[in-house]
């Protein structure tokens, strides 16, 4: 993680810094966000696009472990997390989650100072301030935890008319791995399955495979489209409006033009006293096992972000003897 993932790639000091502060570290799932990370578009009924974000912020507040404190309790349960969200929901104390979105006029991709469609960047909320669109709610357990929670098979993939993709490279595979995965680990019709299948009924063209249990109806004795039986069509009304697309086709650099410091920046300065030294402290814990120069090679990104930040880090690890740090990742590394 230190040499190839970390220091290596500064577009992840966002999410590491997200990682080691408080946030990183969540008592359970009831009290953290949720983010769809993604940019997805939303197309309206004058059929324009805009870009949007998805987000679903916790109503029950933020509660967060020390690095001792996640030690005793998970290591005497490690599924303490599973255990607290059970527990509520069986006590009838339902845990909610505001959903939330941000939307952006299709015209300002072309305009902002960051890349929208970057997964490793966010949109400020000054610019584009969350929109509430309403709660979700988690009331009951599963009755059947395998064929409820196991074989559930969510996907970007699955989205309804007026909901669409954008030009994220990471989203764009995902649309397509993830189904394909679903297909190898719950099997071909796994979107038939009761906790992954529409409420609305829909007309589609699936026939036979492996595990095939639905029947035909409402289709003819049919599997493709167009036929001469009757079958169903795609509705063109939810045709989407074309994608503008200008620039060279060419290999990509995804380190020109952006700015891998500025946004771990905004954050790093809205942390407390407190928790900078938190952060610290668990990012020491975590590098005082790896060599020396790429420690200082971690520490030289987090120098760019902030002084006050390297320099937190850098004191943090001053007790640590990097003659034996670098023994014991040579071994581990064996």
């Amino acid at each position: 993680e230190y040499d190839g993932r970390y220091p290596q790639s500064p577009e992840s000091l966002h999410q590491v810094t997200i990682l080691f502060s408080d946030r990183g570290l969540p008592t359970d799932v009831r009290h953290i966000n949720g983010y769809g990370s993604h940019t997805f578009s939303f197309i309206n009924d004058a059929n324009e696009r805009f870009w949007v974000k998805f987000h679903f912020k916790t109503m029950q507040g933020h509660r967060h472990w020390t690095n001792a404190q996640a030690a005793d309790i998970v290591g005497k349960t490690r599924e303490s997390t599973q255990e607290d969200l059970f527990n509520a929901l069986d006590k009838g104390d339902f845990p909610k989650w505001k959903m939330q979105v941000q939307i952006m006029p299709e015209t300002d991709a072309d305009k902002t100072s960051y890349n929208p469609f970057d997964l490793t960047k966010v949109w400020p909320h000054a610019e584009y301030p969350p929109i509430d669109v309403g709660i979700l709610e988690l009331n009951r357990n599963p009755d059947n935890y395998f064929a409820e929670i196991e074989q559930a098979a969510f996907s970007p993939s699955n989205v309804v008319p007026g909901i669409g993709f954008s030009p994220d490279k990471m989203l764009q595979a995902r649309v397509f791995a993830y189904a394909d995965a679903h297909r190898y680990r719950i099997g071909t019709h796994y979107e038939a399955l009761p906790v992954n299948a529409p409420k609305c009924p829909m007309h589609h063209y699936h026939k036979d495979g492996s595990m095939r249990f639905f029947a035909n109806n409402p289709q003819p004795d049919a599997y493709y489209e167009p036929n001469s039986f009757g079958g169903s069509a795609e509705n063109p009304a939810y045709r989407e409006p074309p994608l503008k697309i200008s620039g060279d086709a060419d290999r990509f650099n995804h380190r020109d033009g952006n700015d891998d410091y500025g946004q771990p920046r905004a954050l790093f300065n809205l942390f407390t006293p407190e928790q900078k030294q938190r952060l610290f402290d668990n990012l020491a814990a975590a590098m005082a096992g790896v060599p020396k120069f790429i420690a200082e090679r971690q520490i030289a990104h987090f120098d760019k972000v902030h002084p006050d930040y390297g320099a937190g880090v850098r004191k943090a690890l001053s007790d640590v003897n990097w003659d034996e740090a670098s023994d014991e990742a040579r071994q581990q590394a064996i």
